[in-house]
């Protein structure tokens, strides 16, 4: 196949410095590789953060927030007659309840973005075993709701969600709670509030390997937390929504919050810190990346500057024969380009192989196994590209500069 007098010329030129380009190649390879590989640990990693966060955490969390005093609550009760002021405002009184809510959950369910709703009741309890106590919280749910949110039954070492279902009095508890009361399947353990103590059976045991909620947290059906706060069987203290595309939730917040009045907090809100450490892995991330990639363009405008220098007078020949400024700087571009195309071949191979090994570097700590890697084709593009677009800036400055030679200069010369 004809290639044309300049990809010719080009691949002339390559070969003459085999070593060189082969560096030059290998400095693209080694730049692709890192970007695949740092963009699919890092993305990887987010994921995983993602999941643990979502695991716990509802897409949408409604409930009533506490209300400060304003001069508005004081005009509507003492008129617009007089002037009201208020210093040092105060938090109003109120019990945190969520208002019919069995209503409100048929209205939510209307909306065609959410996949899952869960209402719930929840408070701060002292567990007892025997003589240990610890310290918690008791969620009262609909056991089938939450799992179909957050899948507790994959954390489950003992027992099962319908067990929770088939027992009034049952509750569910964290291992680590499970583990500093001493309780197995089929024990009892007491619950206390500052107004009453229950005592309830352990029906099951889950393991989320968070050790916050493994050591705190356990579910109840919503009668046996009412029961224990002494209120009646319509008190809900909060709404849980999962929603299609989560990362919508903050404007889906803020449309229930208008529709309903109450405080909608989507999860990128509760967890704003675990959010920015995200944006902190990608921007170490990017700039490693960019840095390695620069180098590497640098290592091929090196080559190409010494090739022009040592074929300085072949370049003023081939001007001399007739070549226009164009046809020099398209003849170094190509050899730059050539060199892109082969450090990016490499560079898919090699991040892909460095992907797949790192993906299987066991880790066995918390939930996670083995180390968080993704493949997606995204990632592999955007290297090829970034390393074309390198090879492509790294040949055109040479190119031009070599476009300029006096061919009348150099000949004499």
């Amino acid at each position: 196949m004809k290639l044309g007098i300049n990809t010719e010329i080009a691949f002339a030129y390559i070969f003459g410095r085999l070593k060189q380009t082969v560096v030059a190649a290998l400095g693209v390879t080694f730049g692709i590789s890192m970007f695949i590989f740092m963009n699919s640990l890092i993305t990887g990693t987010n994921q995983w953060s993602e999941e643990v966060m979502l695991s716990t955490t509802p897409h949408i969390r409604l409930y009533n927030d506490n209300e400060l005093n304003t001069n508005e609550m004081l005009d509507r009760f003492a008129g617009d007659k007089t002037i009201n002021l208020i210093g040092n405002p105060q938090m109003v009184a109120d019990d945190n309840k969520i208002t019919n809510p069995d209503e409100l959950l048929l209205k939510l369910k209307k909306r065609k973005e959410i996949t899952a709703i869960s209402k719930q009741v929840d408070c701060e309890i002292l567990y007892s075993s025997g003589n240990v106590q610890e310290n918690g919280n008791l969620f009262g749910v609909n056991i089938l709701e939450q799992d179909k949110m957050f899948d507790i039954t994959s954390t489950m070492k003992a027992g099962s969600v319908k067990d929770l279902v088939n027992n009034p009095n049952g509750i569910i508890v964290g291992a680590g709670l499970a583990d500093k009361l001493n309780l197995n399947k089929g024990d009892y353990i007491s619950v206390t509030t500052p107004k009453m103590t229950k005592t309830l059976e352990v029906v099951g045991i889950f393991k989320t390997t968070i050790k916050n909620i493994d050591d705190t947290k356990s579910y109840t059906s919503p009668a046996n937390v009412q029961q224990l706060l002494q209120k009646d069987r319509s008190y809900i203290t909060d709404i849980y929504i999962n929603i299609k595309d989560y990362y919508s939730a903050p404007q889906t917040a803020e449309n229930i919050q208008y529709q309903t009045g109450y405080t909608a907090e989507s999860w990128q809100s509760s967890n704003e810190q675990s959010l920015a450490g995200k944006k902190i892995r990608d921007m170490i991330a990017n700039a490693m990346v960019i840095t390695i990639l620069v180098v590497a363009g640098f290592g091929i405008y090196n080559i190409l500057n010494m090739v022009i220098y040592e074929k300085i007078k072949e370049i003023a020949i081939l001007k001399a024969t007739g070549f226009q400024g164009r046809d020099v700087i398209n003849i170094f571009i190509r050899q730059a380009l050539i060199i892109g195309v082969i450090g990016s071949i490499a560079g898919l191979l090699f991040g892909w192989v460095i992907c797949c090994l790192v993906s299987k570097m066991y880790i066995g700590l918390g939930n996670v196994d083995y180390l968080p890697i993704t493949f997606l084709s995204k990632h592999y593009i955007q290297g090829a590209l970034f390393g074309m677009v390198t090879a492509f800036f790294a040949g055109y400055i040479p190119a031009v500069k070599a476009s300029k030679v006096d061919p009348v200069l150099i000949i004499r010369g």
